[in-house]
């Protein structure tokens, strides 16, 4: 008996040893990323703003892209659109974490370069959407032709008011690239017709309550005002309220960039006349697609344009309209 006890202690102690081998083995082991959690890189995507549906709508985007490539995104923005130092500090965290790629909106076209190029001199490849930077390490820029959907704006708020009287402009950030390069679309569209008269532009801030308030002053200080751009979302919420609070829906008439559930709402009531619709889906996945293909050798446009489409009352129930509305939509 004595004799069975310790070639069964023996057996026991040579099974213990040996499985305490196979964990050391893995523990010292080098790991991959990809065999820890199923992803082969881990992005940053940095937009303006977390607020605003257009950036929930780019979110998911770039969720669909990594879930098909195999990544894992990082989702971080400022608080405000206008945080440029802290949309810095995002980043510079980001190149501190070594992530495989940036996929970047920029709050400021100028504020931003710096930190960007101080990504690239570390590797981490950047693509930036919806809003560059003026620079030339960016691998590419996803966005929508800012200019050309402005001036597309502009033909359309002219067709409203019969191409004559006075209108007003709401631009959102001074200093950001599609705010600029949308205000500079809508002046060179509305010039085209010479009895229009461009009397007001107001910046919004990206901030609803500021839109409102500088859509209420263009009222105030032109009695006679036929017509409103308001350039994105909040800037367009923010005219929808002056003008339902004003009584004015319907005779101002209101052209606005984006497409959240209150301006679909508006443009249903007939208080929005027309949407310049972008498609953030759209960036978000391209914007992550293009930093899968970078990174495995694959060519990348330098640009890619993520197109425009001008919706109103007669066709946003088109089943490729509704789809554009709601991306998340099986029609």
């Amino acid at each position: 008996m004595n004799a069975l006890l310790r070639v069964l202690t023996v057996i026991l102690l040579g099974m213990m040893a040996f499985f305490l081998a196979g964990m050391l083995m893995v523990a010292c082991a080098p790991t991959d990323r990809a065999d820890v959690d199923g992803a082969k890189y881990t992005f940053a995507v940095l937009p303006k703003g977390l607020k605003h549906q257009f950036w929930l709508t780019v979110k998911a985007g770039a969720d669909a892209a990594a879930a098909e490539y195999g990544a894992d995104i990082i989702w971080k923005g400022p608080p405000q659109e206008t945080d440029v130092a802290a949309q810095i500090s995002l980043v510079e965290d980001m190149i501190s974490r070594g992530v495989d790629a940036i996929v970047l909106a920029a709050c400021d076209q100028d504020g931003l370069v710096t930190v960007v190029e101080k990504a690239a001199a570390a590797g981490i490849p950047v693509i930036t959407i919806d809003s560059g930077v003026k620079s030339d390490k960016p691998v590419s820029f996803v966005a929508t032709d800012n200019f050309a959907g402005a001036k597309a704006a502009a033909d359309v708020l002219a067709e409203l008011i019969g191409g004559s009287g006075k209108v007003g402009m709401i631009p959102f950030v001074p200093g950001a690239a599609t705010s600029q390069m949308r205000e500079e679309g809508f002046r060179e569209g509305i010039a085209a017709y010479p009895e229009i008269e461009l009397v007001s532009v107001l910046y919004s801030y990206s901030d609803v309550g500021k839109a409102m308030a500088a859509a209420e002053d263009m009222m105030t200080a032109n009695s006679d005002l036929r017509g409103i751009f308001a350039a994105n979302e909040s800037g367009a919420v923010g005219a929808i309220q002056a003008l339902d609070v004003s009584g004015k829906a319907g005779e101002i008439k209101l052209v606005g960039f984006d497409a959240s559930d209150r301006q679909i709402d508006a443009l249903r009531s007939g208080t929005i006349q027309a949407l310049i619709v972008q498609n953030p889906f759209e960036m978000g996945y391209q914007g992550v697609k293009a930093a899968v293909d970078h990174l495995e050798g694959r060519e990348v446009p330098p640009r890619i344009d993520t197109g425009v489409t001008v919706v109103t009352a007669e066709n946003m129930d088109d089943p490729e309209i509704r789809r554009l509305l709601d991306p998340g939509s099986k029609e």
